[in-house]
């Protein structure tokens, strides 16, 4: 049997992930079965709409929560500030410059993790793939639906 594969996230998102599961199973779960036994007082479960949207409540709940339950267990936790090294790996800031000049900065995270607008992206993009591995004064290029673009890499930083 293969081994499970882990899945690297920074602190901050594996505290965000048992965040939500704590919420969906003492929160939510009990909020949902009450509302499934108060529907069900209401007699035929065959036209009760409450009873259904309870129940599809309780299906998604239950499926994120084993999720989260899956993912928690399989996570790798990665302190950023012990890293060390010149290549760019899982949870490295980047900052690179593009072929106009414009200077960028990414941090490398976890998928929950990443959010473009506040410069982390997911190690699975195909601009992080792109640059893991990759030294300072490399160029990375990536495709994007506009076509390829071309990074320099100025710095990696570990913080």
């Amino acid at each position: 049997m293969a081994a499970m594969e882990r899945v690297p996230m920074l602190l901050s998102g594996f505290e965000l992930l048992e965040k939500e599961r704590k919420q969906l199973k003492s929160v939510d779960r009990p909020r949902i079965i009450k509302a499934i036994g108060v529907a069900r007082e209401h007699g035929d479960l065959s036209e009760n709409a409450e009873y259904h949207a309870a129940k599809d409540e309780q299906g998604l709940s239950e499926a994120r929560i084993a999720e989260l339950d899956d993912r928690l267990s399989r996570a790798e936790v990665i302190d950023p500030k012990t890293l060390t090294g010149d290549r760019v790996v899982f949870g490295a800031t980047v900052s690179m410059i593009d072929e106009d000049d414009k200077k960028v900065i990414y941090q490398i995270v976890g998928l929950e993790e990443a959010d473009v607008k506040v410069g982390r992206i997911s190690y699975t993009s195909p601009l992080a793939r792109a640059l893991i591995g990759r030294k300072k004064g490399d160029d990375a290029e990536v495709m994007t639906p506009s076509g390829e673009k071309f990074y320099e890499i100025t710095k990696i930083e570990f913080k």
